[in-house]
């Protein structure tokens, strides 16, 4: 990035430009520059450019995915849905650094917008926004108040990056779930957060997949102790357990994928697929977002989320 900025000032003989833009102009200003940049580019733009744009560039063209299918899963993924949990539908856009500053993740992941707005990358860091707002209102009330926030959506993302992995799409629909409280000691609330999820996705896939289907789930602690491993099985896997006999459930020490993501715990839930691979479906744990949002480090916050293109795809019929 440093270089092409270079080049770039080099070659409008304008040194300083991209600094200029982003701290000497006001976010208004800088809108309303960049609008009328955008609408003398547009104007040049032919019906012809436009189609072979179209074509080619990746983050419009549409899903690959069965849109019956899609449309399917989020029916029933709907219909299981525990009641506590509150339905949204999101607005395309968030609030320009939702992605880097609720998630401390590059801002390069999300499609920054003319009017300060990003594209959402992730609708887990739109629901915390929610749920941080519900939880503020909530404290005003009472300052110590327990009351759960419990928060789902169906939303299509895009995500900026380029994946090696062709699995891995710049567009797709992820349903996500957040749930907000307060710390109740002895992580009480991020484990039976954490059980809520499980228990909501394995119940959706079941019904989705059929029985046929194998299902399996593990957590990780990235905080390890006796006494904290012995938490997790008892108020997150055996409740887990006790609903799903039939899925094998396990402490995964081994995992090292979400460290610094998440703030401790975790779990994935993985599916079989008929050649006996499994492919995760569900990734989730507890994130200090709200914490930072609220500056009120007593809250507490779990987030997951599953792919829906990912689940049709994988288990097309």
């Amino acid at each position: 990035m440093d270089k092409m900025r270079d080049r770039i000032e080099r070659e409008v003989e304008l040194p300083g430009l991209v600094s200029l833009l982003a701290e000497r102009l006001t976010a208004t200003d800088l809108q309303s520059l960049l609008l009328e940049v955008y609408r003398l580019r547009a104007k040049r733009r032919g019906p012809t450019e436009v189609l072979a744009d179209y074509e080619r560039n990746r983050f419009v063209r549409p899903s690959a995915a069965s849109a019956r299918r899609l449309l399917e899963w989020e029916t029933i993924a709907c219909s299981q849905l525990p009641a506590s949990f509150e339905l949204l539908a999101l607005s395309p856009v968030s609030p320009l650094g939702t992605c880097s500053a609720v998630a401390a993740i590059s801002q390069d992941w999300a499609v920054s917008t003319a009017r300060n707005t990003e594209v959402v990358s992730d609708s887990t860091n739109v629901l915390a926004l929610e749920c941080a707002l519900r939880r503020r209102q909530l404290l005003r009330q009472d300052r110590r108040s327990r009351e759960p926030v419990n928060l789902a959506s169906s939303h299509r993302l895009l995500r900026a990056q380029r994946y090696e992995d062709p699995d891995l799409l710049p567009h797709f629909s992820l349903f996500a779930l957040c749930s907000a409280g307060r710390d109740q000691g002895n992580l009480r609330f991020e484990l039976s957060a954490l059980a809520l999820h499980a228990g909501f996705y394995l119940r959706a896939l079941r019904a989705f997949l059929g029985e046929g289907v194998g299902l399996q789930l593990s957590a990780t602690d990235f905080s390890p102790s006796p006494a904290r491993t012995a938490l997790v099985e008892s108020q997150f896997l055996s409740p887990v357990r006790e609903e799903f006999p039939d899925v094998p459930s396990a402490i995964d020490e081994e995992r090292q994928s979400g460290r610094g993501y998440y703030s401790d715990l975790c779990f994935h839930i993985d599916a079989l697929a008929p050649s006996g691979r499994p492919i995760q479906l569900v990734d989730g744990g507890s994130v200090d977002w709200t914490q930072t949002l609220l500056s009120n480090a007593k809250e507490r916050l779990v987030t997951s989320g599953i792919g829906s293109e990912r689940v049709c795809n994988s288990f097309p019929t």
